[in-house]
């Protein structure tokens, strides 16, 4: 099926693709999907294998620039990690994320335009699964490349194309509509797509849009649509009553032998996991155990307000000492240009092309979904609807189970006890961290949201779900997408050979990088830009 003709017809609109291309194919020369088989064959391909990871976390507030001596890095990720628009091509690039956004789009419709010719009667399972795989993909695109939706600016901010039907024109023109309408439309195909999603038709569901991945999925997007009781709701769809029973039990994973291969590989197969897509990437390479993108990587100085940042638990206000400790370590590499401090999820793979000549490409797996982030969806939500009671609860049952509170007595001996907290140390800690700032490093964050937020308890609780969900899914890109929900500064710092740090950039609140920009082909295509 990787052969089906048809994309070229998306990616000759979307991509530029030159008229000698085109004219070697036939026109509409698309493969017969006439059976229920066909269709489950096509559907494979309806999963974006592009990897926002790198673009995103490199433009995120979790690393720093080691400095200009370092020479472990290249045009692209020197780009991404200053928030100029990207002109370099790689796996990693934004073309790639536009590129297999849009064939895994074309890939759903063609599904879909089958289903509808065959007749929908028996196959609404793959009706929902084509439903749900569009709205992942335009999800991943508006989120990217366009403005955080705010429904007082999102009416009139630019969106992306929202592909309904198969292309069949010679040279279509598309209009890039708002994020108002591109939301509008997600919601409309995910709420289409919940009913019909049967986990049977999957041999292994875990690379398929099961029914709690998809759940988890409407769960993150009614979060960022403002829409928290639904958010709530589609959460708790994934999550047991018993929490703990379906989050990952990071004390196992703590207890494999400290072997990157060994970790990553029983990370990316724990069934905490919702929905796995393999990708052709470097990210596990770059936030791995290698020079590789040491120079703009998750640094010491940056772990300070991540991983080792003050939590409730351990947080003394007099001497202001965290002392917190993790079932599952992190892995900190410091020496001559590599200052790495990495929580171990993401593989690194070789697919060789010509083992002989030893070339080919980086592969990975990414995760879009787990229960610990959607139990975190949950509590953040319900800190919005003011359920203060039951947002902290999810936030302890999902401590206990991935921090290990530490105390120690007078002659030095360790006592354990379980990572958790209470509404007064939460506002006890937040209120007495200081804000971070240029001069600043701090885990509390200035918030700017488009929705109000009340200061004291909802703000500290805010700030305390945000730190949990940037220390979970740190290394995978989903930080920048907080960063633009909430409006937060982002100082990028770059390390001066006396050991110094030196403001290169902020990218302030309404700053209009925040919107990546779409890649130049496409602009070269006549789809406009995003405004700079």
């Amino acid at each position: 099926m990787k052969n089906i003709k048809f994309i070229y017809l998306i990616l000759l609109a979307l991509l530029a693709v030159s008229c000698d291309d085109f004219l070697d194919e036939t026109p509409d020369n698309r493969a017969e999907v006439d059976s229920q088989t066909k269709i489950r064959k096509l559907l494979v391909s309806a999963y974006p294998t592009g990897n926002y990871g790198l673009a995103c976390e490199l433009s995120s507030d979790n690393i720093m620039d080691m400095g200009e001596s370092n020479p472990y890095s290249d045009r692209l990720l020197e780009q991404m990690a200053n928030w100029v628009d990207v002109t370099e091509t790689d796996n990693d690039d934004l073309k790639s994320i536009w590129e297999n956004a849009y064939s895994a789009i074309a890939h759903s419709n063609q599904a879909l335009d089958a289903i509808a010719e065959l007749g929908e009667d028996n196959l609404l399972a793959e009706k929902g699964e084509a439903l749900i795989t569009r709205a992942y993909s335009h999800f991943v695109l508006v989120n990217v490349f366009c403005k955080h939706y705010d429904p007082a600016t999102s009416s009139t901010d630019l969106g992306i194309p929202y592909m309904e039907k198969s292309e069949t024109s010679l040279n279509p023109q598309y209009e890039r509509g708002t994020v108002k309408e591109v939301y509008e439309k997600i919601n409309t195909d995910i709420e289409a797509a919940l009913p019909l999603i049967s986990d049977d038709m999957y041999e292994i569901a875990s690379y398929y849009f099961t029914q709690k991945a998809a759940y988890a999925f409407a769960a993150r997007f009614n979060l960022y649509y403002e829409q928290w009781q639904k958010a709530v709701d589609y959460a708790s769809e994934v999550i047991s009553t018993n929490p703990t029973s379906s989050i990952r039990d990071w004390s196992e994973l703590g207890s494999l032998p400290r072997d990157p291969d060994v970790v990553t590989n029983a990370y990316i197969s724990d069934p905490a996991n919702l929905l796995a897509i393999p990708t052709t990437s470097s990210l596990g390479i770059i936030f791995g155990a290698y020079y590789t993108g040491s120079r703009f990587n998750h640094s010491a100085a940056v772990a300070s307000e991540t991983l080792w940042a003050p939590t409730p638990w351990d947080y003394d206000d007099e001497s202001g000492i965290s002392t917190n400790n993790y079932l599952f370590r992190p892995f900190v590499y410091s020496g001559t240009n590599l200052d790495k401090s990495l929580l171990y999820k993401i593989p690194y793979m070789f697919e060789y092309t010509d083992p002989v000549a030893g070339i080919g490409y980086h592969k990975s797996v990414m995760i879009p979904f787990t229960t610990d982030e959607t139990l975190l969806v949950r509590a953040e939500a319900n800190t919005m609807l003011g359920n203060n009671t039951e947002a902290l609860n999810d936030i302890n049952d999902w401590t206990r189970n991935f921090y290990l509170g530490i105390a120690q007595d007078g002659e030095g001996n360790n006592s354990y006890y379980y990572a958790e907290t209470t509404l007064e140390k939460v506002n006890e800690l937040y209120n007495a961290l200081p804000y971070a700032s240029e001069n600043t490093f701090s885990s509390k964050k200035k918030l700017n949201p488009a929705f109000t937020v009340q200061a004291g308890t909802q703000e500290n609780l805010l700030h305390y779900v945000l730190q949990c969900r940037r220390v979970l899914t740190i290394h995978e890109g989903l930080r920048w997408f907080d960063i633009k929900r909430y409006g937060i500064e982002v100082v990028r710092y770059q390390l001066q050979p006396n050991g110094s740090l030196k403001t290169l950039d902020v990218l302030g609140t309404d700053d209009e990088r925040r919107a990546l920009q779409l890649p130049k082909d496409v602009i070269s295509a006549g789809i406009e830009a995003n405004p700079r």
